[in-house]
């Protein structure tokens, strides 16, 4: 008998755009749903370039909930545009699927942009952008959680240094998850 093996892909992948944005005027436009495409476009002058990055560790608290959705059973929030939020935080500390959240001093989180997260086949997308006054210390990891602080449900962390972002700049994290 040939022995058959089961399993769930999961392939993340995070996008940095950046802008110079001292007047807030590329963070409105992106929170109101303009396309980074057309961003970029528009703000052309502004636009400072991005940074891309793979990979991150599910937590076991938001595979848990993840579970519970699918199968109605338990309850929580989904990850969708009323609840999530991308944060950002400043701890190089290694990810653990035991870990609840940022580990970071200085953490912040934002909602996501107008009509994110976005699927497309099996890939979710989750946007969020920082603006000129957000975020302004070092980006060192990442989560999607379904409030607007670690008391909520983390799906995910990345450790990645991305650098610090300083005030003037508009920062637009996204995140893409690929099921297979």
């Amino acid at each position: 008998m040939e022995k058959v093996s089961e399993k769930i892909g999961w392939k993340a992948h995070w996008r940095i755009d950046k802008f110079a944005d001292s007047d807030g005027k590329i963070a409105g436009a992106l929170r109101g749903g303009l396309s980074m495409f057309d961003a970029q476009q528009l703000f052309r002058g502004a636009y400072r370039g991005f940074e891309e990055f793979e990979n991150n560790v599910a937590l076991n608290e938001g595979l848990q909930l993840l579970i519970n959705l699918i199968a109605g059973t338990g309850s929580g929030n989904a990850w969708n545009n009323a609840n999530a939020y991308l944060g950002v935080g400043d701890s190089s500390a290694s990810e653990s699927p035991s870990q609840t959240g940022l580990q970071g001093s200085n953490k912040t989180f934002k909602p996501m942009d107008s009509t994110y997260p976005q699927r497309t086949n099996q890939t979710c997308e989750w946007r969020a952008t920082f603006g000129a006054s957000d975020a302004n210390h070092s980006w060192q990891e990442f989560t999607v959680v379904n409030s607007n602080s670690d008391s909520g449900v983390n799906l995910n962390r990345k450790v990645a240094d991305k650098g610090t972002k300083s005030s003037g700049e508009t920062w637009t994290l996204s995140l893409q998850i690929t099921f297979s």
